[in-house]
């Protein structure tokens, strides 16, 4: 019974304890809008505290039994999904509108937050009710899914300490306090040093090699700062501008250095604070009895284990590294053509891009004339409509910022299924990336459906120069991406909240959003949305026969670089024990997988905030799992027809809409009849022989 995703307030908080005017305290009808706009810092403490006064009244209420149901499950999940709906929206902001004053009222709330969760979990009546009423059930007493709620509820909480003596307990509660403070912390030192970052250049040729788009960005931002010339940042489309097209060493190098630099030591040194975090969640799991963090964490993950991803980290090396070497002899011996001599982190993306053209005649950056923004999300949206049956209509709602956008999704009977925000384009006080977040989570309910709410954003190009935002096939593919993590959530049929939408095991939940990528490659969905911004003519067939036959260029590189991470995260806590200096250790776990030393002197651990602020903790391994499961489910689509609306439907009924209803197990093998095959992903991204994934010698030449 951790933190649900949250939403609306319902009305049962007592209205002696509700401050007057909070715009966090509204009850808002069944697919309503949160009122964003007019949520302000000062409305935090007391909508948080009156939340929380509430819920321990009815925990206390529910544990004595004195709540009038002899089923405690139901106002259990009631009382934690009203405290999870006031705080979505205050955590929300803090991720796309930090303003000063939020960020210190997110800050100030958080103890508390966490301090509540700690101890609704550790309540000795609470648990001793539970477990009780699951005794008193006799087989077949409960559905299959109201049981699953109940078996996982009691787990939840063994795995927080329920049933320990008071002093461990109160030792547990101290350190989960501590790590989200600490986590809040990384991440936030991450965005105060990206957004502290800017190269003014004032002379042309320093740029030269820049896309037009880039260009433009640039003298957009030098004149925000009421400069002439053009102005580098730290956000990624300025970055990724740089590392690929800039001609300039030097430049590549400065912004290599300060984006993979970031947090690494001054004032937002955020070293200390990753060597906390990783001591806490070792005496975390010690406490709770397991032998080390990567078995706490991944107990309800499909892996189960630390060892079992150790496995398949080595197991997927060991596939990838022939590749990977044959990518990287590659961009080595291109280097020194070039004149560069030894190959450097900051040649890799300038050499890589311009490899790609020579050998495919594909020019990302000329590519991005064909993927419009506004085009690529309403071709995505008839593309959700022909395949699941969900159609997204774009309605008014207020928000954080004029850039948003509202929509809503029904299904083909017209249920309305939920509503979600879009925020495509990067601010100072936004979180680099891309994600999505459940902001409610509905479903079906006794009196009809409640629509779930979501958000989905990245940090895209904005328009600049009269041109509108135009996606390079990465962004697109991003878009594509963050899509199937908002279609898990908002097409959830799950009668329960806290099992339903992306409420699964973590190895699992990237699957609809990896497998949504794949339409960005085929045909037949492209002919849909990939056309000309100003002549609206689609992706001329060479091209997408060009954009295709690179797909798998340099692919070792790419899958031996997620390698390298998930193998970083997973021995930072399987393995470090905190007697060697961290940023070393890392460097030292990353050596295998880069061509040289100078590849690990900066490492970008300071910013890993997937794994140091957000929920990918022993888990980032999960991508590549993920992947290795999408990319086999997806045949089934290549078998059938990547826009066969009958095999979209099954895949919204066994997949989408099941949330975790089932194991993920029986998920797949319910879509796809069989069990997954493993070789998979190599044989996707890599193709089955060096020969096939584009050797040196036999590239075509567009």
């Amino acid at each position: 019974m951790g933190p649900r995703p949250a939403g609306r307030v319902r009305d049962e908080l007592n209205e002696s304890e509700v401050p007057l005017n909070n715009p966090l305290l509204e009850r808002l009808e069944p697919g309503g809008r949160i009122p964003f706009d007019r949520i302000r810092a000062e409305h935090v403490e007391p909508a948080l505290s009156a939340a929380l006064a509430e819920a321990r009244r009815r925990i206390d209420e529910v544990a004595s039994g004195s709540a009038g149901a002899d089923d405690p499950l139901k106002p259990l999940d009631d009382l934690a999904d009203r405290v999870a709906r006031v705080w979505a929206p205050v955590s929300h902001l803090a991720n796309v509108h930090a303003t000063p004053t939020l960020r210190q009222a997110h800050a100030a709330a958080l103890p508390d937050l966490a301090k509540f969760w700690t101890r609704l979990l550790h309540h000795d009546g609470l648990h001793r009710r539970l477990r009780e009423f699951s005794a008193s059930r006799e087989e077949g007493a409960l559905s299959a899914l109201r049981a699953r709620h109940l078996r996982k509820t009691l787990r939840e909480f063994r795995r927080a300490g329920a049933g320990l003596e008071a002093g461990r307990k109160q030792r547990l509660e101290r350190l989960r306090v501590e790590l989200a403070e600490l986590g809040r912390r990384f991440e936030e030192n991450v965005l105060d040093e990206t957004a502290a970052f800017a190269k003014h250049l004032s002379e042309p040729d320093s740029l030269a090699g820049l896309p037009e788009d880039a260009l433009a960005l640039a003298a957009q931002r030098a004149k925000e700062r009421d400069l002439p010339g053009w102005t580098l940042t730290l956000d990624m489309p300025s970055v990724q501008a740089v590392l690929k097209h800039a001609d300039d060493r030097g430049l590549r190098q400065e912004i290599y250095e300060a984006y993979m630099g970031r947090c690494a030591g001054g004032e937002h040194d955020n070293g200390p604070l990753a060597e906390r975090i990783l001591a806490a969640r070792r005496e975390l799991a010690g406490l709770l009895g397991y032998d080390g963090f990567p078995d706490y964490r991944l107990e309800d993950a499909m892996a189960r284990t630390g060892e079992a991803v150790r496995r398949f980290l080595d197991d997927l090396a060991g596939r990838t590294r022939p590749f990977y070497e044959r990518d990287a002899r590659q961009l080595e011996a291109r280097a020194r053509q070039a004149g560069m001599g030894a190959l450097q982190p900051w040649d890799v993306a300038y050499l890589t891009e311009r490899m790609r053209k020579e050998r495919f005649d594909v020019d990302d950056e000329a590519l991005r004339s064909w993927f419009p923004l506004e085009e690529v999300q309403a071709g995505l949206f008839e593309i959700a409509r022909h395949l699941f049956g969900l159609s997204v209509t774009e309605e008014d709602a207020s928000a954080w910022h004029e850039d948003v956008s509202f929509f809503e999704v029904r299904d083909e009977a017209g249920v309305h299924l939920g509503s979600f925000y879009t925020d495509w384009f990067p601010r100072d006080t936004k979180r680099q990336g891309a994600w999505m977040d459940s902001l409610i989570s509905g479903g079906p309910r006794s009196g009809g459906f409640e629509p779930n709410l979501g958000f989905v954003g990245a940090n895209f190009t904005p328009p600049s120069g009269g041109r509108p935002a135009l996606l390079t096939h990465a962004e697109v593919r991003t878009l594509f991406h963050e899509f199937g993590h908002l279609l898990h959530h908002v097409a959830s049929r799950v009668e329960i909240p806290g099992r339903g939408g992306v409420n699964v095991a973590w190895d699992w939940v990237e699957v609809p959003s990896q497998i949504m990528e794949n339409w960005t490659w085929e045909a037949e969905p492209l002919a849909v949305f990939a056309r000309h911004h100003e002549t609206g003519e689609p992706l001329p067939p060479d091209l997408l026969d060009q954009l295709l036959a690179a797909r798998r260029f340099m692919g070792g590189w790419r899958q031996m670089r997620q390698v390298a991470l998930a193998n970083l995260d997973l021995e930072l806590h399987r393995s470090y024990s905190g007697d060697a200096p961290l940023m070393a250790y890392a460097a030292e776990a990353l050596r295998p997988f880069v061509p040289s030393r100078r590849f690990v002197e900066l490492h970008g651990l300071a910013s890993f905030s997937h794994v140091f602020g957000g929920g990918y903790a022993s888990a980032y391994y999960s991508y590549l799992w993920s992947e290795t499961l999408e990319a086999d489910a997806f045949s089934r689509f290549r078998s059938e027809g990547s826009m066969n609306p009958a095999t979209g439907r099954a895949f919204l009924d066994c997949v989408l809409s099941q949330g975790d209803r089932h194991d993920p197990e029986e998920l797949f093998r319910a879509f796809m009849g069989r069990d997954p095959e493993p070789g998979a992903l190599i044989r996707r991204n890599l193709g089955t022989t060096l020969d096939e994934a584009s050797p040196i010698d036999s590239c075509p030449k567009g």
